[in-house]
């Protein structure tokens, strides 16, 4: 039966433009719908928040950081986030839809894989991740089931849903999220993750691939757990013979239980791999070793209820739910539960709830979340786990020989001293955390510990008698009273006093009045330059109001500047440039030569014009620019001989010279000229005509 059809979102439209199609997948915290996007008509896959959590802030601002952090991420090797939104009560991402299959069914049903394989998956993994490490992101989910692999070939990393912004290192207040059979042992033991805690699970991931078997296994997340804590991750040659050394010592590179060995992030990482797989042959690369598990795994903890086969043209789950251990596959009307596996326990949702203790949400529903669980509950817990372990190794099918009693209750303290441990962490800090003080701290040292802390920040100013401004009055919770660790501390800013004395700011010069100013609360207002004697250039000469005047906060002051002693510019055009210069330079002024040269009557290379010109009252220090000349140009002087007076002059103005005119007894016509006719002269210069 199509259990998509119960579904109530199938066939809405979200915010007007996301249908929604068929469910794919549905996890603790929100389920995974295949829609289109009808304003781009383009498929995509839509994560939808379910509405028993969207009225929990805190989830919701866990789902929105969600999109804020991959949406972040533009990376090829990234599941994109196009869009979040809220609409008739769900709240939503717009993501990309892969078609194709997850890492962990290929290995469901594969086993091990050959080692040029492996890497082929890891290395797209790795500079997934190192784009994130290197933009302040952690991934913190890292495991099979958040590596798709699409029909085309191409592996994304999916679900950045669990990342935070990293500043060194990120102290985790959250409760313990992930896999625990990819955990770090620092995220067990201190809630701490950081780049290295992705590598961590990246190597058990490619002993994974390897062996065909995870390098840990228990009948509970707890035997999990204290084997990360206790045990190196074993070299995958220990399972499979024959593998080549290079791919052990990338397995505990990555996976070594001190942090300090590992790789700073994947880009680290990343160069190791490659440099190892540039030293293995072809042979190393494809041989498949007879020994690797090719088969289905047999271990329960590695498999789950049903396999999905997607047909040709459907998609594999988009990303594996934040809030799930694996996505739990909707299947089409022909899935059959796998060969040898028990039926799927049915939800009420009609979906395929998965038994595999190793993929264990432990934000959802690992007995290690102790938020609602007491002292008895978790001896029960105990209990159960060794009773189990107890009947596994009897005659129903175990091992001929049981564990000796004090093997088990020794097993059982450090199991119950690491919980109860873990328990009291998160009871302790794991929920709450205490509002720092930060009290007439600036503003900025503020956010840095508040953010510090994992808290967000809200910022409102108010006036302040007592408080200088730019600094805390107050903050909401209280100093020291308990807030939820991804909660909102709001800081009260000092804007200062109501009303502000504004400073005596005489002499100073502006850049420093106009600090003082910000100081006061006060912004800088019109600026008037005037020439002042007294006053030095670039100095306050007065403010409106004056010092001592009252203004209200934030309201502006006018400033006069002072220019400096007037100074009267000397005439250096027709002088050579050295002479120019030094002459300019020793009344006070700057001076800049143009460029570009100019025709003139002055010598060539001497100062045909000045800017500004003689005799204008400048400013010590302001700039003189002056243009050079490229001395006088030569133009032919036109004949103008036996012409009338208006004709001659008319030909000699249009040519660019002036004209002065000489008469010897009453006469109309030009006997003579100078220069004479053809004779090359300045343009602009005078040619005198006799007329008789």
């Amino acid at each position: 039966m199509d259990t998509t059809l119960q579904d109530p979102l199938i066939g809405q439209v979200l915010d007007g433009r996301y249908r929604v199609d068929a469910r794919i997948a549905v996890g603790g915290m929100a389920t995974v719908y295949r829609g289109l996007d009808t304003r781009l008509d383009r498929e995509l896959a839509l994560k939808v928040m379910h509405p028993s959590l969207a009225s929990d802030g805190v989830f919701v601002e866990r789902f929105i950081r969600e999109a804020k952090s991959a949406a972040r991420l533009a990376h090829h090797n990234v599941v994109g986030v196009f869009d979040q939104g809220t609409a008739s009560g769900y709240v939503y991402l717009a993501m990309e839809y892969i078609s194709g299959c997850t890492l962990r069914d290929v290995l469901r049903d594969r086993g091990a894989l050959q080692p040029r394989a492996a890497l082929d998956v890891l290395e797209p993994v790795l500079a997934a991740l190192g784009a994130a490490h290197r933009a302040g992101l952690v991934h913190r989910d890292m495991k099979p089931e958040n590596v798709l692999i699409g029909d085309d070939g191409r592996v994304k990393v999916a679900d950045f849903g669990l990342v935070r912004a990293v500043d060194g290192q990120t102290a985790n207040t959250d409760s313990i999220l992930g896999t625990v059979s990819y955990l770090a042992p620092e995220v067990i033991e201190e809630g701490r993750a950081d780049p290295r805690s992705d590598l961590y699970a990246c190597g058990v991931m490619l002993h994974e691939m390897l062996t065909g078997s995870k390098p840990h296994s228990g009948g509970t997340p707890a035997q999990v757990i204290y084997q990360h804590l206790q045990q190196d991750v074993p070299a995958p040659s220990v399972l499979v013979p024959g593998l080549p050394p290079e791919l052990d010592q990338v397995v505990a590179r990555a996976a070594a239980r001190d942090p300090e060995r590992r790789p700073v992030d994947a880009v680290a990482l990343l160069a190791e791999v490659r440099t190892a797989r540039s030293g293995l042959t072809d042979t190393e690369l494809d041989t498949f070793p007879p020994q690797a598990k090719r088969q289905r795994p047999s271990n329960p903890e590695d498999r789950t209820t049903l396999v999905t086969r997607p047909r040709a043209g459907q998609g594999a789950a988009v990303t594996p739910l934040p809030g799930a251990p694996e996505a739990e596959s909707v299947e089409p009307e022909d899935a059959v539960p796998a060969v040898g596996e028990p039926d799927a326990e049915s939800t009420p949702s009609g979906t395929a709830r998965p038994a595999d203790v190793d993929t264990y949400d432990m934000s959802v529903r690992s007995p290690l979340r102790v938020e609602s669980m007491d002292d008895e509950r978790l001896n029960q817990t105990f209990r159960l786990s060794l009773q189990q372990q107890d009947d596994g190794d009897g005659s129903s099918g175990g091992r001929s020989r049981r564990r000796p009693r004090w093997a088990l209750l020794a097993l059982a303290g450090a199991l119950l001293v690491t919980l109860l441990g873990t328990g009291v962490w998160y009871i302790n800090s794991g929920q709450f955390t205490k509002t720092p003080a930060v009290l007439d701290k600036t503003e900025a040292k503020a956010k840095r510990e508040l953010e510090k802390a994992g808290l967000n920040v809200d910022v409102e100013t108010g006036f302040s008698e007592r408080v200088k401004r730019g600094h805390v009055i107050s903050t909401d919770p209280a100093p020291g009273e308990r807030i939820r660790n991804t909660g909102t501390v709001t800081l009260r800013v000092s804007r200062g006093p109501n009303i502000v004395k504004v400073p005596d700011l005489t002499g100073v010069p502006l850049v420093n009045a106009k600090r003082q100013l910000a100081d006061a609360g006060l912004k800088t207002g019109q600026i008037q330059r005037k020439f002042d004697d007294q006053i030095p250039r670039g100095s306050v000469i007065s403010s409106e109001p004056g010092a001592g005047g009252k203004k209200r906060p934030d309201s502006a002051v006018a400033l006069t500047v002072s220019k400096g002693e007037p100074v009267d510019v000397p005439d250096v055009v027709g002088d050579s440039e050295d002479d120019a210069r030094e002459e300019l330079t020793e009344a006070g002024f700057k001076v800049e030569v143009a460029k570009r040269r100019v025709f003139s009557t002055e010598d060539e290379g001497n100062v045909a014009r000045q800017s500004p010109t003689e005799g204008s009252v400048r400013a010590e220090g302001e700039t003189v620019t002056l243009t050079l000349s490229k001395g006088p140009d030569m133009v032919t002087v036109p004949s103008v001989k036996d012409q009338s007076l208006d004709e001659a002059r008319g030909k000699l103005e249009s040519a660019g010279f002036k004209v002065t005119v000489r008469r010897i007894f009453v006469g109309e016509k030009v006997f003579s000229q100078s220069p004479g006719g053809e004779e090359k002269a300045p343009r602009g210069s005078e040619v005198t005509i006799w007329l008789r």
